[in-house]
C-alpha cells in the first residue's frame, strides 16, 4: 500500500537533538526544583510535550501565559547555544535531504508537526534552510491553540494542511508520545525512529508503530510510490 503524504515530526526525527533537548531541561529542572529530570520522567513527561506542560509539571502548579513564555525563552536559548556549539551534530538526519529532494521532485504533499515553538521553528528554517523543501505556511507547530502530544490534534492539523485525511498519511516520529498522538489521529502508517532516546524494542512494540528505521537511509521510498 503506499500513501500521498507524510508528516514528519522535527526535534529526534528530522533533527537528532534528543541530547541538547534533555541537556537543557536538566539544566531548567534544576534551576527550578534544585533535581535533575530523570531519564523515565523525561520520556512520560518531557519528550513530545508542550512546554507549558513540562513547565507546570516541574513547578507542580499552573502557570499564566507571561511564566510560560519567560521560561520557555530562557529554556529554547539554553537549547540553541547547546545546538550550535556541537558543529559536528548540528545538521539533519542521514538520508532526510535527499529523502526530502526526492519528495519534492515527485510532487509527495509534506510537512513537519513539531513540539516546537515559533522561535525555534524560525531558528531551525534558518539554520537548515528549510524552506527549499517546506512550505512554511503548512508547518504545524506549538502556537498555544491546541493541546500537545499525545493528544492527537496536532497531526489532524497537518494532515489538513496537506489536504488529506489522516489515513492517507504517513507519520515519522521519534517519541512515544508522539506516535501516539498519529496513532489516536488515524495516521495510516506510523514509521518510528530509533534515535536512542528511548529503548528501541519499547518503541517496536508501541501500538500503531509499523517500522523502525535508525534514520533516512533507510526509508522504504515505496511506501510513497517514490
Amino acid at each position: 500500500m503506499t500513501f500521498q503524504g507524510i508528516v514528519f515530526d522535527f526535534n529526534g526525527t528530522l533533527f537528532l537533538d534528543s541530547d541538547k533537548q534533555e541537556q537543557a531541561w536538566r539544566i531548567v529542572s534544576r534551576e527550578l526544583r534544585g533535581e535533575d529530570f530523570g531519564k523515565e520522567e523525561m520520556r512520560r513527561h518531557m519528550h513530545g510535550r508542550p512546554s507549558r506542560a513540562i513547565f507546570e509539571y516541574l513547578t507542580g502548579r499552573t502557570l499564566d501565559e507571561e511564566e510560560v513564555w519567560r521560561l520557555s525563552a530562557h529554556k529554547e536559548e539554553i537549547y540553541r547555544d547547546l545546538c550550535v556549539k556541537d558543529r559536528e551534530a548540528f545538521r539533519l538526519t542521514p538520508g532526510a535531504p535527499e529523502l526530502l529532494d526526492r519528495l519534492c521532485r515527485a510532487g509527495i504533499p509534506h510537512t513537519i508537526a513539531t513540539a516546537s515553538e515559533i522561535v525555534n521553528v524560525t531558528f531551525f528554517f534558518e539554520r537548515f534552510g528549510l524552506g527549499r523543501w517546506f512550505d512554511r505556511e503548512k508547518i504545524v507547530y506549538d502556537d498555544g491553540t491546541f493541546p500537545g502530544k499525545p493528544f492527537p490534534d496536532i497531526y489532524l492539523r497537518a494532515a489538513a494542511n496537506l489536504s488529506l485525511p489522516p489515513a492517507a498519511c504517513l507519520v515519522a516520529e521519534d517519541a512515544p508520545s508522539g506516535i501516539e498522538a498519529a496513532r489516536r489521529a488515524g495516521a495510516g502508517y506510523i514509521l518510528a525512529l530509533d534515535t536512542g532516546a528511548t529503548d528501541p524494542e519499547q518503541i517496536r512494540t508501541l501500538p500503531g508503530v509499523r517500522d523502525v528505521i535508525g534514520d533516512f537511509t533507510a526509508f522504504d521510498d515505496s511506501l510513497l510510490g517514490l
